[in-house]
């Protein structure tokens, strides 16, 4: 029996194994299906193949959108030499934490080799770094902080190992000497590129432990080389082709354009409504929704999900990662590198980091280059129109290039991840103060509604292979519920029946504590006569 303990919980509630023969309740003009899986991406197609991997054929993915993939999504953008529309990715674009000799490989970059997907090592070291006066050399502040973020994330590990409270990611960096004053913008500018972009928020917005351990499980255990994806056929390439092993042309059990209005779930099965009209009814579900979109109640639930659920829901966040595409008549930036880090004089994450697909092993007759922007910047450009958006980039590119007459580019395009109904967001991350235990209610089951997805991966939570991961494990875990087996698909431990929840959470500080001799000597609770 697979059960853990916690010093932060109140109560520890397990939910008590449905027999395998259970049915849901019977509605006739609901399809019958013994599993329905919510979503067609990484976490909803590996969930898939894994009750197909146990036997288990009677299921039904159910998507939002006309293909598979989730936020694998790629869309036409300007011209080839001969007319044709090149490819870019909105969404997920590295194969992050390959492999390394004699280790683990990690399984995103396995489908990568079988199913020969275009990719080229991303060079980190191929890069330029910029502010408003043009090109000035502050490289040397990338090394200054990558060996103190060494030493922070070897604290952060300390942290983790011995129990001690999180803190934010910008208490660790500075006790560790990493400590960036507001109006030094070259600073500024190396933390973003070596921090926000990889989160999608600030220091401020990311928890230390977590943070730390979240690129330390991947880069680490894998290795540290990332991919850059930029296979015409699309990244989500991998995820239609490996449902191809288990889907037929045509497949029934796949529903595409199915708008989910509502999910009613209980301990006898669970019912998938469509705005069309039409329902899915199973004896399990599989719920992969991205955290935006429970996030932003695009789905009602009925009953309502408890508060337990709902509190973790809201606890974690969700990050947009824009990346804005141009498309020149010609390259006027250096051909033979990758990056280009800019610094603005006056904000934070103002169009910092620029990636050339013309480069050597890329898109090199594309004459494309994108710019990426997370967060509030993000929100901020989302806003307002791709015109307003265009002459503010102009302008960050005229300041890096003051000596180039830069012609308008002729094509412009980037995605709306924050208001995209099917996605509310690009990734999750960890705010600081969260626990193990907080993580623990957002992946826990209720009922036969079971969830999966990028967000719900402690290990590799934001990372691709973190949705495949979670996918698998709800999809081999709701097939041993059905066969009264135990889940093995982790070698350490077996896991059996349900997924472990925490009515309640406790602080660290109990009432007691508020008292004058701690600091506290005003009461926080008033009379109201």
């Amino acid at each position: 029996m697979f059960v853990k303990k916690s010093l932060w919980a109140a109560a520890l509630v397990t939910q008590t194994c449905a027999a395998a023969t259970a049915k849901p309740r019977d509605d006739a003009k609901c399809t019958k299906t013994t599993v329905a899986i919510l979503g067609g991406g990484m976490a909803g197609v590996a969930a898939a193949q894994a009750l197909s991997n146990s036997s288990i054929h009677d299921f039904v993915i159910i998507e939002y959108r006309d293909t598979l993939g989730g936020r694998v999504a790629h869309t036409d953008f300007g011209k080839k030499p001969n007319g044709d529309p090149y490819t870019v990715e909105l969404g997920a674009n590295w194969v992050q934490g390959l492999g390394s000799p004699g280790g683990p490989e990690n399984p995103i970059w396995t489908f990568a080799k079988k199913w020969d997907l275009n990719n080229t090592y991303s060079n980190y070291s191929s890069i330029l770094t910029y502010n408003e006066t043009g090109y000035t050399d502050y490289s040397a502040l990338l090394d200054e902080y990558e060996d103190l973020y060494d030493d922070a994330a070897e604290q952060a590990g300390v942290l983790l190992k011995q129990n001690l409270q999180d803190q934010t990611a910008r208490t660790g960096l500075s006790l560790a000497g990493w400590k960036p004053k507001k109006d030094d913008m070259k600073r500024q500018a190396v933390e973003w590129w070596e921090w926000d972009w990889e989160d999608a928020y600030s220091p401020e917005e990311c928890s230390f432990i977590f943070g730390s351990a979240g690129q330390n499980l991947t880069f680490n255990q894998f290795s540290d080389a990332n991919n850059y994806v930029w296979d015409q056929r699309g990244y989500n390439r991998i995820i239609k082709k490996e449902a191809s092993t288990f889907l037929k042309n045509d497949d029934p059990r796949l529903h595409l354009n199915s708008v989910i209005t509502n999910v009613t779930y209980s301990d006898d099965g669970v019912t998938v409504y469509k705005e069309d009209g039409s329902c899915v009814q199973a004896a399990y579900a599989v719920c992969t929704f991205s955290l935006g979109v429970l996030q932003n109640d695009a789905v009602s639930f009925s009953p309502e999900l408890p508060h337990w659920k709902q509190t973790a829901i809201e606890k974690f966040s969700m990050g947009t990662y824009t990346k804005i595409f141009l498309q020149f008549n010609e390259t006027f930036w250096p051909r033979d590198t990758q990056y280009f880090l800019y610094a603005s004089p006056t904000t934070r994450g103002y169009y910092p980091v620029w990636q050339s697909l013309s480069a050597p092993g890329f898109l090199e007759e594309s004459n494309i280059i994108f710019v990426t922007v997370v967060s509030q910047e993000a929100y901020r450009v989302e806003r307002q129109s791709d015109e307003q958006t265009k002459d503010e980039v102009m302008a960050v590119l005229r300041q890096m290039y003051p000596d180039i007459d830069i012609p308008e580019p002729e094509a412009f395009m980037y995605p709306r991840w924050s208001t995209t109904p099917w996605a509310y967001g690009s990734y999750s991350n960890w705010p600081p103060s969260t626990t193990l235990e907080m993580h623990e209610n957002l992946r826990a089951n209720v009922d036969r509604l079971w969830f999966a997805g990028e967000a719900t991966s402690a290990e590799y939570f934001g990372f691709l292979h973190g949705a495949w991961f979670e996918g698998r494990d709800a999809g081999d875990q709701i097939a041993s519920l059905l066969k009264d087996e135990c889940s093995n698909v982790h070698s350490t431990s077996e896991e059996c029946g349900n997924r472990v929840y925490y009515e309640t959470l406790h602080g660290s500080s109990p009432l007691a504590d508020y008292s004058v001799f701690d600091g506290w000597s005003v009461s926080s609770f008033y009379s109201s006569s």
